[in-house]
């Protein structure tokens, strides 16, 4: 008898859908989810996926619950894909879940920082850090769209106490899930670079298609100073990144910028949570890097400014 891999996805947004739906296809998979405000659809229906890539589909997680402390039994893999808004709150809810030593944690968010507060509560426990390209929404509960944007980044976060072949071996495991799905994914040596990287992206057009409630192409084309004032942006969070000792390179801005100028405008996932009245990943994005450009003394006067009026928006969601 096949032995199962029981996996438990925290976070039932589109992106932690399309995972579900991704991991749900391997069918040795018990795949349990946490939902919230799509908890009665996915509970009756279960998950629709529209994908560009994989066509359309509905799929039955094995159990889905509201909170870790009522789904039944321990995890292979806890993998949270939820929206890093309280970040520190996180472990204490996924504890009741977490099999001592054994369950690797996979963590699928956007930010940089993430992987903190995790390891402080699950000392003993593998880590797995990722950083998601998928374009997916969920304007219906239940019912996923997923564009032809999909790859992940994935790696470890490696732990002092546990033998590098265990954590390899944990790794290999989970990727084969990502394998079975069909979904394509790049094993990372070093994942914070790519998470920095990502910090880039994100820290610009978030940021700034939130506050303007325009889409990229727009804000790019709005003033003479709109591209400047991104570059400056791109290039100050660099500067932290280089600080903390991640080495990116002032290129990235060039890549980045030719990335967005070849794609048709876009809105972001930090706007499309500004207007369903959602508190956004400010702190995760932004936050981070602010707090460490004041502690390591690097100067950041637009990454600052626009934190802190995002902070204000936030606030008052």
């Amino acid at each position: 008898m096949t032995e199962k891999t029981n996996v438990l996805l925290f976070g039932l947004g589109a992106i932690g859908s399309f995972y579900a739906f991704i991991l749900s296809r391997k069918d040795t998979v018990s795949l349990t989810v946490v939902a919230r405000s799509n908890y009665e659809a996915v509970k009756n229906n279960g998950l629709t996926i529209e994908s560009e890539v994989h066509g359309k589909h509905i799929y039955y997680p094995d159990q889905v619950v509201k909170s870790p402390a009522d789904a039944t039994g321990m995890y292979d893999f806890v993998v949270c894909a939820n929206k890093a808004i309280n970040q520190n709150a996180v472990p204490e809810k996924l504890r009741p879940v977490i099999d001592g030593k054994d369950t690797t944690l996979v963590i699928i968010q956007n930010g940089v920082g993430n992987e903190e507060p995790f390891r402080e509560a699950f000392t003993e426990n593998t880590i797995l850090t990722c950083v998601t390209w998928v374009g997916a929404s969920q304007a219906v509960p239940g019912i996923v769209k997923h564009t032809k944007s999909e790859h992940t980044q994935i790696g470890l976060y490696r732990n002092p106490k546990l033998g590098e072949e265990q954590e390899q071996k944990r790794l290999e495991r989970f990727t084969a899930l990502l394998s079975a799905g069909n979904t394509p994914f790049d094993v990372e040596e070093n994942m914070q670079l790519k998470r920095w990287e990502k910090v880039v992206w994100n820290a610009a057009w978030n940021s700034l298609t939130t506050l303007t409630l325009l889409d990229t192409q727009s804000w790019l084309k709005s003033s003479p100073r709109a591209m400047p004032m991104t570059r400056q942006l791109m290039r100050e969070v660099i500067d932290v990144a280089q600080k903390c000792d991640v080495p990116l390179q002032y290129d990235l801005i060039d890549q980045l910028i030719d990335k967005i100028l070849a794609m048709p405008g876009i809105g972001s996932s930090m706007q499309a949570d500004f207007k369903a009245g959602r508190r956004m990943e400010v702190e995760i994005i932004l936050g981070y890097p602010v707090r460490k450009a004041h502690e390591l003394q690097v100067p950041t006067p637009v990454l600052d400014t626009l934190y802190t009026l995002l902070t204000a928006i936030n606030n008052r969601l």
